[in-house]
């Protein structure tokens, strides 16, 4: 067995589960009740669906030899590109969970202990 194909085969099963991850994530979007639970849904669907194929992508690339010196390029730039993804969803999406939340645009519920509300009654002085 080729190495360069086993890197091809990895990076394949790579991109099927990355789709896997954006279907569940399409559908948690549709299901879920409310836009905390649906964020979640579209961060599952973001690091899965978009992080895990770009590093399948990247496999890809490697194992490709007839793409010559380019390989690399592709391959460099898919890595670059899921490892900001990496890094940046979860902050986007903490982001616009807490700017709904301040604004009380999403209202939480059904909520047990909410230690945001709290800060934000100590904050005011109340």
């Amino acid at each position: 067995m080729d190495f360069n194909w086993l890197i091809v085969l990895v990076g394949e099963v790579l991109v099927a589960v990355g789709v896997l991850c954006d279907v569940i994530a399409a559908i948690g979007l549709l299901r879920f009740p409310n836009f905390y639970v649906r964020l979640h849904a579209a961060t599952v669907g973001t690091i899965g669906g978009a992080f895990v194929p770009l590093i399948g992508a990247s496999l890809i690339a490697i194992g490709c030899e007839f793409l010559g010196g380019y390989r690399w390029f592709m391959a460099g730039s898919a890595l670059i590109t899921a490892i900001l993804i990496l890094i940046l969803a979860p902050a986007g999406s903490h982001a616009l969970a807490r700017a709904a939340y301040r604004s009380r645009a999403a209202i939480v519920q059904p909520k047990i202990v909410d230690h945001l509300e709290e800060d934000r009654v100590e904050d005011r002085g109340e």
